[in-house]
């Protein structure tokens, strides 16, 4: 079964809505559920226990993961999504590391690491970023460089990211982690080709155990962008078979 969660703004609700029927239109799906709730916190409780979760904004995953309780996640995003100003769409991942809805957590492919302003937390315990480019960060008084998809081999990062979290995880994938010209981000967009987050997804598919996963940040604007639908399309395929 698939359960799909139009959730937040009415752009990320109609998209929700706008796939689902595609799918069923190219009898690509058949047993799904649909669950609305204008608050996160009521989704919990609304929500079934399911292997796979199609979402709008992406502060929908914090309900999930309150509801599954996974021990380690993924998420692949042009953001962090570490901010610790006040719950949304670009702070879940941190309170949901906070509140011990997820014990540890790694980022995949994210460009957008600055918080929005000076008074701005960043979330950096219990978690691993592996930016899609070239990043730097000051550890103990030095510029460090993190381990990137751009600079380092995949299967290294793999390697690093399963001895971290173990093999059993949550996924999560943003879809706004795709190149602009996909079409899909309402906001910022990341670096991404679909081959290059395919590669990804199948590194991640045979590295380990994926208990549950959503597709997060599918907005209206997918309904518009031929390459959107083909790059939604074909992860909802690698990550469902």
């Amino acid at each position: 079964m698939v359960t799909f969660v139009p959730f937040g703004e009415k752009p990320n609700r109609d998209g929700v809505v706008y796939v689902l029927n595609f799918l069923k239109r190219n009898k690509l799906i058949d047993d799904y559920v649909i669950v609305e709730s204008s608050r996160v916190e009521l989704l919990p409780e609304r929500l079934p226990l399911d292997r796979a979760y199609i979402i709008g904004e992406h502060l929908a995953t914090y309900g999930i993961v309150q509801k599954l309780k996974p021990p380690s996640l993924i998420s692949v995003d042009a953001h962090t999504d570490l901010m610790h100003d006040y719950l949304d769409h670009g702070s879940w991942l941190a309170y949901a590391l906070e509140e011990r809805f997820v014990n540890r957590a790694v980022v995949m492919a994210p460009v957008l690491m600055i918080p929005t302003t000076e008074r701005t937390q960043l979330w950096t315990r219990r978690v691993k970023v592996f930016p899609a480019l070239l990043r730097s960060r000051k550890v103990r008084g030095r510029w460090r460089a993190y381990k990137n998809l751009q600079t380092n081999d995949l299967l290294e990062i793999l390697d690093e990211a399963k001895k971290y979290l173990g093999e059993e995880i949550y996924l999560t994938v943003d879809l706004d982690v795709l190149r602009p010209e996909y079409k899909i981000a309402r906001f910022q967009h990341g670096e991404l080709t679909l081959n290059e987050l395919l590669e990804l997804l199948e590194g991640i598919k045979e590295n380990f155990k994926i208990t549950a996963f959503d597709i997060a940040e599918i907005s209206d604007r997918i309904r518009r962008s031929r390459l959107g639908k083909k790059a939604f399309v074909e992860v909802f395929q690698l990550l469902m078979g």
